[in-house]
């Protein structure tokens, strides 16, 4: 890549020179999305519309922080609660490519809508070199289908436009910090969101258990970071796992879900190693999952695999 301050130039001229109209962005405020936002928004300004869409499936507080960055940035947004639309289209799914299609596809129809009212002719998105790679074509093989390529509908009714396509994830970081950009930061977070961390069908009642998860792990981890504890990882989150396990409560058998803890530490996510965890961080996160969610949660795991064989990621 260029340095930092020349890609940053270039890109500018060059969506100058491309975007000749309206845009909107599928802007997650994921570091990703916001540096594509940021990017455009520096060339054209209020032209771009910022969509943030939440589909029921986004972490605890996700809505709120991304609105206050969107503010900070003095982005062009709006915020548009779909996810009875995503909930309703993912009904009965547990196929993780499935999944993955269905969320690429819903995104944009609500794209298309909001692109209508808007006048927008073109389509940003702030994907990177891993999401097609890893999504294959006619060489590579497919290892999972990300909802921003593969997921992609033939008919978009719009131009698309990829600023950061050969890019890599520690290449977009050095330019979120240049830009000022509030999530440089942020760990990654999956397009498809929460529904690719839970292995089961997606319901409001499932999403709400891996949701609590999450934020419970995200919480114990930062605080051990910043108490000397451990290195904070790259990435670390929660997943909801299909199947059930007897336990214990009180005096009576139970049967209940399993959580798996996954972290690890990595430079671009092609490659990545678990996190060495300290027990007692480990210790904390599943007691605390496992008293917050005593009616549902009776096992936690954690996940020692790296990146090769498996991806990071479960689905």
């Amino acid at each position: 890549m260029l340095g930092a301050e020349d890609f940053i130039n270039d890109t500018i001229e060059d969506t100058k020179s491309k975007i000749t109209g309206k845009a909107i962005i599928a802007c997650s405020g994921g570091v990703d999305s916001m540096v594509a936002a940021a990017l455009v928004h520096r060339a054209i300004g209020d032209r771009l519309l910022a969509v943030y869409v939440d589909n029921g499936l986004m972490r605890k507080g996700e809505t709120e922080e991304v609105e206050q960055m969107f503010k900070s940035m003095g982005f062009n947004y709006v915020i548009e609660d779909a996810s009875e639309e995503f909930f309703s289209a993912l009904k009965g799914v547990t196929d993780p490519e499935q999944k993955r299609k269905i969320i690429g596809e819903k995104f944009i129809r609500v794209f298309e809508r909001r692109a209508k009212e808007y006048g927008a002719e073109f389509l940003i998105q702030g994907t990177i070199a891993p999401d097609w790679i890893e999504s294959g074509d006619g060489v590579r093989d497919t290892i999972k289908s990300h909802h921003n390529v593969g997921g992609l509908p033939k008919e978009m009714g719009m131009s698309l436009y990829e600023p950061l396509r050969d890019l890599y994830k520690d290449e977009v970081r050095d330019l979120a910090r240049m830009l000022n950009v509030a999530a440089s930061e942020r760990q990654p977070f999956p397009g498809p969101a929460l529904a690719v961390r839970c292995l089961d069908e997606v319901t409001p009642e499932n999403i709400e258990i891996v949701r609590e998860a999450c934020y419970i792990v995200e919480d114990e981890i930062r605080n051990a970071a910043v108490s000397g504890k451990m290195e904070l990882p790259w990435q670390y989150f929660a997943v909801l796992l299909p199947s059930k396990s007897v336990g214990v409560q009180g005096d009576r058998r139970a049967y209940g879900r399993t959580i798996a803890i996954r972290a690890v530490a990595s430079i671009d996510g092609m490659t990545a190693t678990y996190a060495k965890i300290p027990l007692d961080v480990l210790d904390a996160m599943s007691q605390r999952i496992t008293n917050t969610m005593k009616q549902s949660v009776n096992r936690v795991v954690y996940d020692i695999t790296n990146k090769p064989p498996a991806t990071i990621e479960w689905e």
